[in-house]
Order: structure tokens, then sequence, then C-alpha cells
């Protein structure tokens, strides 16, 4: 059976595109079968891009678990002067991504694995609709690796559903020493803040 989070997926080519508008701003990119909503925007990562707030306008960004893209190239048509880092394991992920910014003629965009993503990048603003299914070890340990290299003043923005844990995950953040704030919740699907617990008190807003 083929995960979206293989390295590899085993599973025939199927690409279909969808086309979206989200915060104003339309347009289009292709999906793959192995590749995580494959024919649609997924609902959660649909209301990440509606509700979020404004993300850097320079500097590095991430999108944590890419899939076909539509975080990474909404994130680069709001930011051209950012440098997007589109990541993920799947290797038909990232092929996706690159020949969706490419269609978009979106250059501010980098494809990559995590491990061959720069150590010394700090990020500016990091979005993901992270891989649940992974498992809550697995999860874990990826936003272990990713969130310590938010800028101080950097904020992360995660799309987790109620029924896959996001209250559970905002307690374990929050036991990490991380502040966590609910930006909102529609239909289950609720959208979480995250900033270092290095910035001033006076900047947290607790649930």
């Amino acid at each position: 059976m083929s995960h979206y989070f293989d390295h590899d997926p085993k599973v025939d080519s199927d690409r279909k595109t969808v086309s979206v508008i989200v915060a104003g701003d339309a347009f289009e990119f292709v999906t793959d079968a192995g590749v995580f909503s494959h024919g649609r925007l997924d609902a959660g990562t649909k209301i990440l891009l509606n509700d979020a707030p404004p993300p850097a306008t320079e500097g590095n960004l991430l999108d944590i678990g890419c899939g076909a893209g539509p975080i990474s190239l909404s994130l680069a048509r709001r930011s051209p002067r950012a440098r997007v880092w589109a990541v993920d394991v799947n290797e038909r992920a990232l092929s996706l991504v690159r020949d969706n910014a490419k269609h978009l003629g979106l250059e501010n965009i980098t494809a990559a694995r995590p491990e061959d993503v720069p150590a010394d990048i700090e990020f500016d603003t990091i979005w993901s609709n992270p891989p649940i299914k992974v498992g809550k070890d697995e999860l874990h340990s990826i936003l272990d690796l990713w969130l310590p290299r938010l800028r101080d003043q950097g904020t992360a923005v995660l799309v987790v559903n109620k029924n896959l844990g996001s209250d559970s995950l905002a307690a374990w953040l929050e036991r990490k020493g991380w502040n966590v704030r609910r930006l909102g919740s529609r239909r289950g699907d609720r959208l979480l803040e995250v900033s270092s617990s290095r910035r001033s008190e006076s900047g947290r807003i607790d649930d």
C-alpha cells in the first residue's frame, strides 16, 4: 500500500489540475496520485491559506510536508521577495512543486528533502498542514526538527483537525515550551499559531 509520506509512491501517476481561489488569489496547480490531497485542495489547507496571518514578506519561509505545493505556491505569490522552502520526503511531491512553480513563473521556491535544507537557515514564517498520518512520535520528531529553526520573532501556523489530535498536539507543544494560541476553528480544523517562548510575555495569548 502506498502512502503520501513514502519516499517513492508505488502507485501509477494520475495527474489532475486543481483551480483555487485563496485569500483573494486565484491560481492552478497540478496534483498526482501518491501525493497528499490528490485532485483537490484539502479543507484544512484551504482554511490555513484563507485565515492565517500574513507571512513574512522577506527572508526564508517554510512549508513542512508540502505535497503538491499549494501552501508553498501561495507563500511565494504573497511574498515574492522571500525564499520559500517546500519540504517533503516524497520525491513525486517535490517534482510536482517544481513543475507547478515553473508553470506559475515562480522563481523563489526551493523544493527539497529535509536533509537538503542547509542547517544554518532560520525561518521567518512556517506554514504547514502537517503529515498527521505518519504517527504521533514521527510527527513530534518532525516538529522538533523544524520549529527550533524559527527566528525569535517568527511564527509557525499549523492546521490540524480536532479528530486527528489538534488539542493534544497543542498541549504537547506547550509542554515543550512553545507559545500556542488557537486562531480559529472550522468544521473541526483548528488553526494553531506557534511562537518562541523567548518572545515577550506581552505577545502571548493563552487559550
